[in-house]
Protein backbone atom coordinates (compact mmCIF):
# COMPACT_ATOMS: atom_id res chain seq x y z
CA UNK A 1 0.00 0.00 0.00
CA UNK A 2 1.30 3.41 -0.94
CA UNK A 3 2.25 5.87 1.79
CA UNK A 4 -0.34 8.49 2.66
CA UNK A 5 1.72 11.37 1.29
CA UNK A 6 1.79 9.74 -2.16
CA UNK A 7 -2.02 9.84 -2.23
CA UNK A 8 -2.08 13.47 -1.12
CA UNK A 9 0.30 14.55 -3.88
CA UNK A 10 -1.60 12.49 -6.43
CA UNK A 11 -5.03 13.96 -5.82
CA UNK A 12 -3.65 17.50 -5.96
CA UNK A 13 -2.08 17.14 -9.41
CA UNK A 14 -3.98 14.47 -11.35
CA UNK A 15 -6.37 15.40 -14.16
CA UNK A 16 -9.97 14.46 -14.49
CA UNK A 17 -12.98 13.55 -16.44
CA UNK A 18 -14.16 11.07 -18.94
CA UNK A 19 -17.25 11.85 -21.00
CA UNK A 20 -20.09 10.17 -19.16
CA UNK A 21 -23.38 9.08 -20.60
CA UNK A 22 -25.10 6.79 -18.06
CA UNK A 23 -25.31 6.48 -14.31
CA UNK A 24 -27.70 5.22 -11.66
CA UNK A 25 -28.51 8.60 -10.13
CA UNK A 26 -31.73 10.50 -10.70
CA UNK A 27 -30.38 12.35 -13.74
CA UNK A 28 -32.46 14.00 -16.43
CA UNK A 29 -30.44 13.60 -19.63
CA UNK A 30 -32.85 15.43 -21.94
CA UNK A 31 -31.61 19.02 -21.84
CA UNK A 32 -34.78 20.18 -23.57
CA UNK A 33 -36.61 19.69 -20.27
CA UNK A 34 -37.69 23.00 -18.78
CA UNK A 35 -35.36 23.96 -15.94
CA UNK A 36 -37.34 24.93 -12.84
CA UNK A 37 -36.78 24.93 -9.09
CA UNK A 38 -36.43 21.13 -9.04
CA UNK A 39 -34.39 20.20 -12.12
CA UNK A 40 -30.91 21.72 -12.09
CA UNK A 41 -27.96 20.58 -14.22
CA UNK A 42 -30.02 17.55 -15.18
CA UNK A 43 -30.55 16.40 -11.58
CA UNK A 44 -33.66 16.25 -9.42
CA UNK A 45 -32.28 18.54 -6.72
CA UNK A 46 -34.98 17.57 -4.20
CA UNK A 47 -33.36 14.14 -3.90
CA UNK A 48 -30.06 15.56 -2.62
CA UNK A 49 -28.65 17.84 0.01
CA UNK A 50 -26.94 20.64 -1.91
CA UNK A 51 -23.80 22.51 -0.84
CA UNK A 52 -23.03 25.75 -2.71
CA UNK A 53 -19.59 27.32 -2.49
CA UNK A 54 -16.82 29.12 -4.40
CA UNK A 55 -13.26 28.02 -5.11
CA UNK A 56 -11.05 29.81 -2.59
CA UNK A 57 -7.45 30.88 -3.13
CA UNK A 58 -5.12 27.92 -2.73
CA UNK A 59 -7.89 25.33 -2.98
CA UNK A 60 -7.70 22.35 -5.32
CA UNK A 61 -10.13 19.62 -6.26
CA UNK A 62 -8.36 17.28 -3.86
CA UNK A 63 -8.52 19.73 -0.96
CA UNK A 64 -12.26 20.22 -1.49
CA UNK A 65 -12.95 16.50 -1.71
CA UNK A 66 -10.89 15.87 1.43
CA UNK A 67 -12.95 18.48 3.31
CA UNK A 68 -16.06 16.39 2.60
CA UNK A 69 -14.31 13.25 3.86
CA UNK A 70 -13.78 11.57 0.49
CA UNK A 71 -10.99 8.97 1.03
CA UNK A 72 -7.67 9.59 -0.71
CA UNK A 73 -8.05 6.32 -2.59
CA UNK A 74 -11.40 7.49 -3.99
CA UNK A 75 -9.95 10.89 -4.95
CA UNK A 76 -7.19 9.09 -6.87
CA UNK A 77 -9.75 6.87 -8.57
CA UNK A 78 -11.82 9.89 -9.64
CA UNK A 79 -8.79 11.76 -10.98
CA UNK A 80 -7.52 8.73 -12.88
CA UNK A 81 -10.81 7.77 -14.51
CA UNK A 82 -11.83 11.23 -15.67
CA UNK A 83 -8.44 12.65 -16.67
CA UNK A 84 -9.20 12.43 -20.41
CA UNK A 85 -12.20 14.75 -20.05
CA UNK A 86 -11.45 17.31 -17.37
CA UNK A 87 -8.19 18.42 -15.74
CA UNK A 88 -8.86 19.15 -12.08
CA UNK A 89 -5.83 21.43 -12.05
CA UNK A 90 -7.84 23.84 -14.19
CA UNK A 91 -10.32 24.79 -11.50
CA UNK A 92 -9.89 28.49 -10.84
CA UNK A 93 -10.23 30.75 -7.83
CA UNK A 94 -13.60 32.50 -7.74
CA UNK A 95 -15.51 29.89 -9.75
CA UNK A 96 -18.72 28.61 -8.12
CA UNK A 97 -19.38 24.93 -7.51
CA UNK A 98 -22.02 22.65 -6.00
CA UNK A 99 -21.76 19.32 -4.23
CA UNK A 100 -24.77 16.99 -4.22
CA UNK A 101 -24.88 14.81 -1.12
CA UNK A 102 -27.14 11.88 -0.33
CA UNK A 103 -30.35 12.95 1.37
CA UNK A 104 -29.86 10.78 4.44
CA UNK A 105 -28.01 10.83 7.74
CA UNK A 106 -24.69 9.93 6.09
CA UNK A 107 -24.82 12.86 3.63
CA UNK A 108 -22.36 11.11 1.34
CA UNK A 109 -21.01 13.37 -1.47
CA UNK A 110 -21.97 11.94 -4.87
CA UNK A 111 -21.66 14.71 -7.47
CA UNK A 112 -19.31 17.69 -7.95
CA UNK A 113 -20.61 20.44 -10.27
CA UNK A 114 -18.03 22.99 -11.44
CA UNK A 115 -19.42 26.05 -13.22
CA UNK A 116 -17.23 27.41 -16.04
CA UNK A 117 -19.70 30.19 -16.82
CA UNK A 118 -23.44 30.85 -16.81
CA UNK A 119 -24.05 28.28 -19.53
CA UNK A 120 -21.47 25.49 -19.14
CA UNK A 121 -20.59 23.27 -16.20
CA UNK A 122 -18.57 20.11 -15.72
CA UNK A 123 -20.43 17.36 -13.87
CA UNK A 124 -18.27 14.86 -11.97
CA UNK A 125 -20.35 11.91 -10.81
CA UNK A 126 -18.67 9.55 -8.32
CA UNK A 127 -21.63 7.73 -6.86
CA UNK A 128 -20.63 4.26 -5.57
CA UNK A 129 -18.91 2.34 -8.40
CA UNK A 130 -19.63 5.01 -11.02
CA UNK A 131 -16.98 7.58 -11.85
CA UNK A 132 -17.57 9.79 -14.87
CA UNK A 133 -17.39 13.40 -15.98
CA UNK A 134 -19.16 15.25 -18.75
CA UNK A 135 -20.13 18.75 -19.82
CA UNK A 136 -23.59 20.10 -19.12
CA UNK A 137 -24.97 23.07 -21.05
CA UNK A 138 -27.99 25.06 -20.03
CA UNK A 139 -30.64 25.33 -22.76
CA UNK A 140 -30.06 28.71 -24.42
CA UNK A 141 -32.82 30.71 -26.07
CA UNK A 142 -31.87 33.07 -28.91
CA UNK A 143 -33.87 36.30 -29.10
CA UNK A 144 -33.50 38.87 -31.87
CA UNK A 145 -33.40 42.46 -30.67
CA UNK A 146 -33.28 45.92 -32.22
CA UNK A 147 -31.67 49.01 -30.71
CA UNK A 148 -31.04 52.51 -31.94
CA UNK A 149 -29.37 55.60 -30.58
CA UNK A 150 -27.74 58.97 -31.12
CA UNK A 151 -24.18 60.05 -30.44
CA UNK A 152 -23.99 62.70 -27.73
CA UNK A 153 -20.31 62.43 -26.81
CA UNK A 154 -19.06 58.97 -27.86
CA UNK A 155 -20.28 55.65 -29.25
CA UNK A 156 -19.31 53.76 -26.09
CA UNK A 157 -21.41 56.12 -23.96
CA UNK A 158 -24.32 55.77 -26.36
CA UNK A 159 -24.14 51.97 -26.12
CA UNK A 160 -23.90 52.15 -22.33
CA UNK A 161 -26.98 54.41 -22.15
CA UNK A 162 -28.97 51.67 -23.88
CA UNK A 163 -28.04 49.18 -21.16
CA UNK A 164 -25.94 47.10 -23.55
CA UNK A 165 -22.62 45.49 -22.71
CA UNK A 166 -19.50 47.14 -24.17
CA UNK A 167 -18.81 43.76 -25.81
CA UNK A 168 -21.50 44.44 -28.41
CA UNK A 169 -20.19 47.95 -28.99
CA UNK A 170 -16.71 46.57 -29.64
CA UNK A 171 -18.10 44.13 -32.18
CA UNK A 172 -19.92 46.90 -34.02
CA UNK A 173 -16.72 48.95 -34.00
CA UNK A 174 -14.92 45.97 -35.55
CA UNK A 175 -17.48 45.83 -38.36
CA UNK A 176 -16.91 49.51 -39.20
CA UNK A 177 -13.17 49.55 -38.49
CA UNK A 178 -12.41 50.80 -42.01
CA UNK A 179 -15.44 52.96 -42.72
CA UNK A 180 -16.12 54.87 -39.49
CA UNK A 181 -13.56 56.73 -37.38
CA UNK A 182 -15.02 56.30 -33.91
CA UNK A 183 -12.83 59.08 -32.53
CA UNK A 184 -14.38 61.57 -34.95
CA UNK A 185 -18.03 60.77 -34.61
CA UNK A 186 -20.21 63.87 -34.79
CA UNK A 187 -22.93 64.83 -32.37
CA UNK A 188 -26.30 63.50 -33.53
CA UNK A 189 -24.74 60.74 -35.66
CA UNK A 190 -27.22 57.87 -35.44
CA UNK A 191 -27.09 54.09 -35.48
CA UNK A 192 -29.41 51.07 -35.60
CA UNK A 193 -28.43 47.51 -34.77
CA UNK A 194 -30.23 44.18 -35.24
CA UNK A 195 -28.58 41.48 -33.15
CA UNK A 196 -29.14 38.32 -31.12
CA UNK A 197 -29.23 37.96 -27.34
CA UNK A 198 -28.75 34.64 -25.56
CA UNK A 199 -30.88 33.79 -22.52
CA UNK A 200 -31.18 30.91 -20.09
CA UNK A 201 -34.43 30.44 -18.18
CA UNK A 202 -35.89 33.17 -20.46
CA UNK A 203 -34.61 35.87 -18.09
CA UNK A 204 -30.84 35.60 -17.60
CA UNK A 205 -28.77 37.23 -20.35
CA UNK A 206 -25.63 35.18 -20.98
CA UNK A 207 -24.19 36.86 -24.06
CA UNK A 208 -24.72 37.99 -27.61
CA UNK A 209 -25.07 36.00 -30.80
CA UNK A 210 -24.88 37.24 -34.37
CA UNK A 211 -25.05 40.89 -35.34
CA UNK A 212 -27.48 40.51 -38.23
CA UNK A 213 -27.21 44.02 -39.64
CA UNK A 214 -26.51 47.60 -38.66
CA UNK A 215 -26.58 51.06 -40.15
CA UNK A 216 -24.57 54.11 -39.09
CA UNK A 217 -25.70 57.57 -40.15
CA UNK A 218 -22.37 59.40 -40.05
CA UNK A 219 -22.11 62.95 -41.36
CA UNK A 220 -25.54 62.62 -42.94
CA UNK A 221 -24.66 59.44 -44.87
CA UNK A 222 -26.12 55.99 -44.16
CA UNK A 223 -23.48 53.29 -43.89
CA UNK A 224 -25.11 49.84 -44.01
CA UNK A 225 -23.52 46.57 -42.91
CA UNK A 226 -25.08 43.15 -43.56
CA UNK A 227 -23.79 39.83 -42.26
CA UNK A 228 -23.56 37.39 -45.15
CA UNK A 229 -21.71 34.18 -46.07
CA UNK A 230 -20.47 34.75 -49.61
CA UNK A 231 -17.53 32.32 -49.46
CA UNK A 232 -19.13 28.97 -50.32
CA UNK A 233 -15.92 27.07 -49.53
CA UNK A 234 -14.74 28.42 -46.17
CA UNK A 235 -18.25 29.59 -45.20
CA UNK A 236 -16.88 32.45 -43.11
CA UNK A 237 -19.41 35.30 -42.62
CA UNK A 238 -18.36 38.83 -43.54
CA UNK A 239 -20.07 42.22 -43.51
CA UNK A 240 -20.99 43.94 -46.77
CA UNK A 241 -22.62 47.26 -47.60
CA UNK A 242 -25.78 47.65 -49.72
CA UNK A 243 -23.66 47.50 -52.89
CA UNK A 244 -22.10 44.15 -51.93
CA UNK A 245 -18.78 45.84 -51.14
CA UNK A 246 -16.81 44.20 -48.34
CA UNK A 247 -16.43 46.48 -45.30
CA UNK A 248 -13.28 44.77 -44.12
CA UNK A 249 -10.05 45.98 -45.67
CA UNK A 250 -6.66 44.35 -45.73
CA UNK A 251 -5.37 46.68 -43.01
CA UNK A 252 -7.08 48.28 -40.02
CA UNK A 253 -6.53 52.00 -39.55
CA UNK A 254 -5.32 51.60 -35.98
CA UNK A 255 -3.77 48.89 -33.79
CA UNK A 256 -5.82 50.27 -30.86
CA UNK A 257 -9.59 49.83 -30.76
CA UNK A 258 -10.72 52.57 -28.36
CA UNK A 259 -9.33 55.23 -26.02
CA UNK A 260 -6.44 56.42 -28.12
CA UNK A 261 -5.19 59.55 -29.82
CA UNK A 262 -2.48 60.02 -32.41
CA UNK A 263 0.24 61.77 -30.43
CA UNK A 264 2.82 61.84 -33.21
CA UNK A 265 2.57 61.11 -36.92
CA UNK A 266 5.05 59.83 -39.46
CA UNK A 267 7.42 62.77 -39.97
CA UNK A 268 10.91 62.65 -41.47
CA UNK A 269 11.71 66.13 -40.09
CA UNK A 270 10.36 65.80 -36.56
CA UNK A 271 12.31 67.23 -33.64
CA UNK A 272 12.44 64.86 -30.66
CA UNK A 273 12.92 66.08 -27.09
CA UNK A 274 14.50 62.81 -26.02
CA UNK A 275 17.33 63.54 -28.49
CA UNK A 276 17.99 67.17 -27.50
CA UNK A 277 15.28 68.59 -29.77
CA UNK A 278 17.36 67.68 -32.80
CA UNK A 279 15.78 66.67 -36.09
CA UNK A 280 15.37 62.92 -36.04
CA UNK A 281 13.13 61.16 -38.58
CA UNK A 282 10.07 59.59 -36.98
CA UNK A 283 9.14 56.69 -39.24
CA UNK A 284 6.16 55.56 -37.24
CA UNK A 285 2.76 56.71 -36.00
CA UNK A 286 2.36 57.00 -32.22
CA UNK A 287 -1.00 55.96 -30.77
CA UNK A 288 -1.19 57.19 -27.16
CA UNK A 289 -3.42 55.00 -24.99
CA UNK A 290 -3.79 53.99 -21.33
CA UNK A 291 -1.12 51.67 -19.96
CA UNK A 292 -2.14 48.06 -20.56
CA UNK A 293 -4.50 48.75 -23.49
CA UNK A 294 -4.61 45.75 -25.89
CA UNK A 295 -2.68 46.13 -29.15
CA UNK A 296 -4.08 44.43 -32.27
CA UNK A 297 -2.38 43.32 -35.45
CA UNK A 298 -3.83 45.37 -38.31
CA UNK A 299 -3.85 42.48 -40.81
CA UNK A 300 -3.34 38.74 -41.10
CA UNK A 301 0.26 37.57 -41.12
CA UNK A 302 3.13 35.72 -39.47
CA UNK A 303 5.14 37.00 -36.50
CA UNK A 304 8.76 37.38 -37.65
CA UNK A 305 10.12 39.23 -34.59
CA UNK A 306 9.02 39.28 -30.96
CA UNK A 307 11.63 40.55 -28.53
CA UNK A 308 12.99 43.46 -26.50
CA UNK A 309 15.70 45.60 -28.06
CA UNK A 310 17.14 49.03 -27.26
CA UNK A 311 14.92 52.06 -27.83
CA UNK A 312 12.18 49.90 -29.34
CA UNK A 313 11.55 48.21 -26.00
CA UNK A 314 9.26 45.20 -26.25
CA UNK A 315 8.07 44.94 -29.84
CA UNK A 316 6.46 42.62 -32.36
CA UNK A 317 6.88 42.61 -36.13
CA UNK A 318 4.38 40.90 -38.43
CA UNK A 319 5.00 39.98 -42.06
CA UNK A 320 1.72 40.10 -43.98
CA UNK A 321 2.99 39.15 -47.45
CA UNK A 322 5.96 39.82 -49.73
CA UNK A 323 5.02 43.52 -49.87
CA UNK A 324 3.78 44.59 -46.43
CA UNK A 325 4.99 44.26 -42.83
CA UNK A 326 4.02 46.10 -39.63
CA UNK A 327 5.78 46.66 -36.32
CA UNK A 328 4.44 47.53 -32.85
CA UNK A 329 6.86 49.14 -30.35
CA UNK A 330 7.13 49.97 -26.61
CA UNK A 331 4.86 47.16 -25.39
CA UNK A 332 4.35 46.45 -21.72
CA UNK A 333 4.25 42.77 -22.59
CA UNK A 334 4.15 40.65 -25.73
CA UNK A 335 1.55 37.93 -26.28
CA UNK A 336 2.92 36.22 -29.40
CA UNK A 337 6.15 34.52 -30.41
CA UNK A 338 8.08 34.19 -33.66
CA UNK A 339 6.30 31.84 -36.07
CA UNK A 340 2.79 32.48 -34.74
CA UNK A 341 0.13 33.15 -37.37
CA UNK A 342 -2.08 36.05 -36.35
CA UNK A 343 -5.38 37.23 -37.80
CA UNK A 344 -6.52 40.79 -38.24
CA UNK A 345 -7.70 42.12 -34.87
CA UNK A 346 -5.84 39.52 -32.76
CA UNK A 347 -4.26 40.89 -29.58
CA UNK A 348 -0.46 40.65 -29.86
CA UNK A 349 0.54 42.67 -26.78
CA UNK A 350 -0.33 45.54 -24.46
CA UNK A 351 0.54 49.26 -24.43
CA UNK A 352 3.54 50.05 -22.25
CA UNK A 353 6.53 52.35 -21.83
CA UNK A 354 9.50 50.11 -22.61
CA UNK A 355 12.41 51.52 -24.59
CA UNK A 356 12.70 55.23 -25.41
CA UNK A 357 9.32 56.74 -24.58
CA UNK A 358 7.98 59.54 -22.41
CA UNK A 359 4.49 58.11 -22.00
CA UNK A 360 2.38 55.01 -22.66
CA UNK A 361 1.82 54.49 -26.38
CA UNK A 362 2.41 52.10 -29.26
CA UNK A 363 4.62 53.24 -32.12
CA UNK A 364 3.10 51.67 -35.23
CA UNK A 365 5.52 51.22 -38.11
CA UNK A 366 4.54 50.22 -41.62
CA UNK A 367 6.80 48.66 -44.27
CA UNK A 368 6.12 48.51 -48.01
CA UNK A 369 8.68 46.65 -50.12
CA UNK A 370 11.20 46.84 -47.27
CA UNK A 371 10.89 50.60 -46.74
CA UNK A 372 9.11 52.35 -43.86
CA UNK A 373 6.26 54.51 -45.15
CA UNK A 374 3.31 56.49 -43.82
CA UNK A 375 0.34 54.05 -43.76
CA UNK A 376 -2.16 56.91 -43.98
CA UNK A 377 -0.77 58.00 -47.34
CA UNK A 378 -0.78 54.58 -48.97
CA UNK A 379 -3.39 53.30 -51.37
CA UNK A 380 -3.86 49.98 -49.64
CA UNK A 381 -5.51 46.97 -51.25
CA UNK A 382 -8.93 45.79 -50.16
CA UNK A 383 -9.87 42.26 -49.19
CA UNK A 384 -11.22 39.82 -51.77
CA UNK A 385 -14.52 41.17 -53.20
CA UNK A 386 -17.76 39.21 -53.47
CA UNK A 387 -18.05 36.89 -56.46
CA UNK A 388 -20.27 38.50 -59.09
CA UNK A 389 -22.30 35.28 -59.34
CA UNK A 390 -23.21 35.57 -55.65
CA UNK A 391 -24.37 39.20 -55.78
CA UNK A 392 -27.95 38.56 -57.02
CA UNK A 393 -28.56 36.22 -54.06
CA UNK A 394 -27.06 38.79 -51.70
CA UNK A 395 -29.30 41.61 -52.98
CA UNK A 396 -32.36 39.41 -52.54
CA UNK A 397 -31.20 38.39 -49.07
CA UNK A 398 -30.80 41.95 -47.75
CA UNK A 399 -34.12 43.35 -49.03
CA UNK A 400 -36.24 42.41 -45.98
CA UNK A 401 -33.37 43.21 -43.61
CA UNK A 402 -33.01 46.72 -45.02
CA UNK A 403 -36.75 47.22 -44.61
CA UNK A 404 -36.43 46.08 -41.00
CA UNK A 405 -33.53 48.46 -40.36
CA UNK A 406 -35.26 51.40 -42.01
CA UNK A 407 -38.41 50.85 -39.96
CA UNK A 408 -36.58 51.13 -36.63
CA UNK A 409 -37.41 54.47 -35.00
CA UNK A 410 -34.47 56.26 -33.41
CA UNK A 411 -35.44 57.56 -29.99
Amino acid sequence: MKPLYIFIISFLILSCAKEGKNNNLEIVKNQDVEIDSIIKYGFNIEKYKVVKDTIKRGESFGVIMDRYKIPYSKINEIATKIKDTFDVRRIRTGKPYKILKSNDSLETPQVFIYKHNKVEATIINFNDSIVEAYTYKEPVKIVERQVSGKIISSFSEAIDSLGISPTLGHRVADIYAWTVDFLRLQKDDKFKIIFEEKYINDTTLVGYGKIKATVFNHGGKDLYAYRYVADTIRKIPEYYDENAELLRRQFLKSPIKFQYRISSRYNLRRRIKLYGNRVRPHKGTDFAAPYGTPIMTTANGTVVESRRKGGNGNYVKVRHNSTYSTQYLHMKRRKVKVGDYVKQGDIIGWVGMTGNTSGPHVCYRFWKNGRQVDPFKQKLPTAKPMDKNIKPKFFEFIKPIKQELDSIIIQ
